[in-house]
């Protein structure tokens, strides 16, 4: 089952400085993450019937043009369960419908089925058809994704992560940068960059280091010009992870090590 993918420069913080939208199905098709309307998303739309819009998450380079096509189209827009005001917050529009993890979207080329990916977002999805997996910000080809406070969540992004791994497709479809054709060496990739990045956190907690700013300092090397506040919140993700662990303290302002450790 096809996927056909447009490329929509958009403001965002991935390098690409675009967002991949995703259509599957031509006489009653599936669209997912339209990040704003123009001209490369409208030529793949133009011969298709649109009968259902979903995003794998609401951050406005996914969500922008959400009321645009639903509005156009008359399609059928689906949400989170459990999240459905914070996607009429951020798309301007009232979902129809709401999904969960297992639930299956309908469209003329076959069942899309959506897996539960959170982490990057607290409502991060994916969606899948047959070896494909259009996966958001979970997963990308090079380099790694942000999970950062305040909505990041480390535990969540590594289980997403994992899920995806035993899940085993053929090719995943990120939202920036090209499509990753060894989805189980990129997600083992990724946990292992996670990883990496905690213990150094850990080290630096240990060390001595105790405000946010500090472990900043002690756990990153390379220059952070431009891309200092994703990496702040991206500590912040873990030592929030660290703490409900028992492997530090932390209470907002200061760490320590956890004397039980």
């Amino acid at each position: 089952m096809d996927w056909h993918r447009a490329d929509v420069s958009v403001p965002t913080r991935a390098p690409t400085g675009s967002t991949a939208a995703y259509v599957c199905g031509d006489e009653a098709a599936l669209l997912v993450d339209p990040p704003d309307a123009g001209d490369a998303l409208d030529s793949l739309l133009s011969d298709r019937s649109l009968a259902h819009i979903a995003l794998t998450h609401h951050h406005p380079d996914h969500a922008g043009a959400v009321a645009h096509y639903a509005r156009e189209t008359g399609a059928t827009v689906w949400a989170r369960r459990g999240r459905a005001s914070a996607f009429e917050a951020a798309t301007g529009i009232t979902p129809d419908r709401l999904f969960s993890g297992g639930t299956t979207i309908p469209t003329d080329a076959g069942p899309v089925t959506v897996i539960d990916t959170p982490g990057h977002a607290p409502e991060h999805v994916a969606f899948a058809t047959d070896g494909a997996v259009v996966s958001g910000d979970l997963a990308v080809a090079e380099g790694s994704v942000v999970v950062g406070a305040p909505e990041g969540d480390v535990r969540a992004y590594l289980a997403s992560l994992r899920r995806l791994h035993a899940r085993n497709p053929d090719v995943l479809l990120p939202g920036h940068g090209p499509r990753i054709e060894t989805p189980r060496e990129t997600c083992a990739r990724l946990i292992n960059h996670r990883l990496a990045r905690e213990r150094r956190v850990r080290d630096a907690v240990h060390d001595g280091a105790a405000t946010l700013d500090e472990i900043l300092e002690a756990a990153y090397e390379k220059d952070l010009t431009g891309v200092r506040d994703l990496a702040r919140g991206t500590v912040l993700t873990h030592l929030e992870k660290l703490a409900v662990e028992g492997a530090i303290s932390w209470d907002s302002e200061r760490a320590a090590p956890n004397p039980a450790e």
